[in-house]
């Protein structure tokens, strides 16, 4: 199921390509302020940072497909709660979890004006690394696949776009057991750069 929703998107972005009235490609990077909901968690922001690329395939005079590659860190600390909840699992520390993603945002760009454009789509997001720490016994505390829908703005000045974008997880990412639900929550602002 899951390769042919990546072939179906595949074979829309390389026609969308084709018949595009323009495309660019380029880089980005910037600070993520995320948080992971649950009883397990603190409810305050963290902050965290994300890098990668995307490109532009334009779709007529306003809209367009912005299809991204991020690779986005969160940082978090769980709640005095975690040992209330999970009586039965030993942590050796249970502050300053690192998750690490490799996230695929597909964007829809609705263009308001030449500088001004709104962004919707769904993300889905791979987890390439969480550290060990939250248990003693090494199990993966965390699913290995978050999946968001993400809703924004980007400013175009030329080469150069400045964005902020809202992201909210749709799926529960715990994968101790659904004692708890863990989803998670962040606000991204950066800057990029159209290099083609």
């Amino acid at each position: 199921m899951k390769m042919k929703l990546l072939s179906l998107v595949l074979a829309v972005l390389i026609f969308s390509t084709a018949r595009s009235q323009s495309f660019h490609l380029g880089v980005k990077g910037g600070a993520n302020i995320n948080k992971l909901s649950g009883q397990s968690f603190n409810e305050q922001f963290t902050y965290g940072y994300h890098l990668g690329a995307f490109s532009e395939i334009g779709l007529g005079k306003r809209w367009a497909i912005q299809p991204e590659v991020l690779f986005n860190q969160i940082n978090t600390d769980t709640s005095n709660n975690f040992r209330k909840i999970y009586t039965n699992l030993s942590a050796s520390n249970l502050s300053n979890i690192k998750l690490s993603y490799l996230s695929i945002p597909i964007l829809l760009d609705f263009k308001v004006n030449k500088f001004f454009v709104l962004q919707a789509g769904p993300q889905f997001g791979l987890l390439l690394e969480q550290n060990k720490n939250l248990l003693e016994n090494g199990k993966d505390a965390f699913k290995r696949g978050d999946f968001s829908m993400l809703g924004g703005v980007q400013f175009k000045l030329a080469a150069f776009r400045i964005y902020g974008r809202y992201a909210i997880g749709l799926s529960n990412i715990n994968d101790i057991d659904n004692k708890d639900k863990w989803k998670s929550q962040s606000f991204q602002v950066g800057v990029g750069i159209a290099i083609l």
